[in-house]
């Protein structure tokens, strides 16, 4: 109860915070004209006001994607313009110590963070829209087979179909994965946003990727309906790794890959759901080399203890904008590539994901298809 009563007080904190200081910086510390200063003042107050109003209406039970795309959009704009209007008011503190007119500061300022905010969040829908670039990674496995020496394994993370429709974005993408001729195609989690009815065309592309597919839940799917993607997924071609494993063979030699479920699935109310690494590496033979794909990198320090040769994962999305990337280093311990874990066998790869989660903006943190090789040497 106190909880609920406490939480309208920093909701409208937060989005004081984060509107105000946008607003000090680009309406009232430059001191512009009337006219300037009521336009300035009502945007940023139809967005405060609108920004709760239109997350609540797209993400809520109701789940209409329009609102979610604009609540979804404000947040994203939002986050770059509070992040250099903080950067700009400590610019315009130096140089009020350094002498320079206040209000000529204020106005240089205003104009800088106005013309980076613009930029990036430009540059930054671009890069979230885009088809993702390739990221080729050797990762050399000691105990390898000669046979297996350049198994080609291409990596899906964190598509996050969504709101905004991305159908052509799909068949691109699943075009782009067959191009890589993968031995092994892995979507580590964070399909999509919503149910399988609501996003079945953008997911259905997928169904023409070749290869062997393996797929695993992300915490996404169990905020809607985790074991109808598992089975819509299988549907589809794709084999859902759900605390399981199998056996992977080429040129006479074996690879085990195993799958484990996102830690989000202990709460989420379904039988049988929630990360069992014993379960998934039961009867794998101690000679083979194991994979494991698990959504979130902080869990490599359980398959590290278990002995796993390479965990891939996403999650991150490489912070997706910055700097929110300092808080997914801290909660996570990795933020993106090819790690390798504290006991010194284990080695940890973090895709930056395919797609983007919420706000269409990447920036400083660019999508990836990712090809891994692996090596025996």
């Amino acid at each position: 109860m106190r909880r609920r009563a406490v939480f309208p007080f920093v909701l409208v904190a937060v989005l004081l915070l984060l509107f105000g200081v946008g607003w000090w910086t680009l309406v009232q510390a430059p001191d512009w004209p009337l006219p300037v200063f009521v336009v300035g003042t009502v945007v940023f107050g139809l967005g405060m006001v609108g920004f709760p109003v239109s997350m609540v209406a797209g993400h809520g039970r109701r789940h209409r994607d329009g609102a979610a795309r604009i609540g979804d959009t404000t947040l994203g704009v939002i986050w770059v313009c509070f992040t250099w209007s903080v950067i700009g008011q400590i610019v315009r503190a130096i140089l009020a110590l350094s002498g320079v007119d206040e209000l000529a500061a204020a106005r240089v300022v205003a104009f800088v963070v106005l013309g980076i905010v613009v930029l990036l969040v430009l540059t930054g829908y671009f890069e979230a829209m885009r088809l993702p670039r390739v990221r080729a990674v050797d990762v050399v496995i000691p105990r390898l087979g000669p046979g297996a020496d350049g198994l080609r394994v291409a990596v899906l993370a964190d598509t996050h179909f969504g709101p905004i429709n991305r159908e052509r974005w799909s068949r691109r993408l699943a075009t782009a994965v067959n191009e890589l001729a993968p031995d092994v195609v892995c979507h580590v989690g964070d399909l999509a946003d919503g149910s399988v009815e609501q996003r079945r065309a953008q997911v259905e592309p997928l169904r023409d990727v070749s290869g062997v597919k393996l797929y695993i839940t992300g915490n996404h799917e169990y905020f809607s309906e985790a074991q109808r993607w598992l089975e819509h997924m299988a549907s589809l071609g794709w084999e859902p790794m759900h605390n399981r494993h199998r056996v992977v063979e080429r040129g006479g030699d074996r690879v085990t890959f195993a799958g484990i479920d996102d830690p989000t699935g202990v709460s989420s109310g379904l039988d049988g759901h929630g990360p069992d690494l014993a379960a998934a590496l039961a009867g794998v033979d101690p000679d083979v080399p194991v994979v494991l794909l698990a959504h979130q990198p902080k869990q490599v320090r359980f398959a590290a203890a278990a002995g796993v040769d390479l965990q891939i994962s996403g999650h991150t999305h490489g912070g997706q904008i910055w700097p929110f990337h300092l808080i997914v280093r801290l909660e996570q311990g990795f933020l993106h590539g090819l790690r390798r874990a504290d006991n010194g066998t284990t080695q940890l790869y973090t895709s930056r994901g395919s797609g983007f989660w919420g706000p269409p903006l990447r920036v400083f943190a660019p999508s990836e298809l990712t090809l891994l090789t692996l090596r025996a040497n």
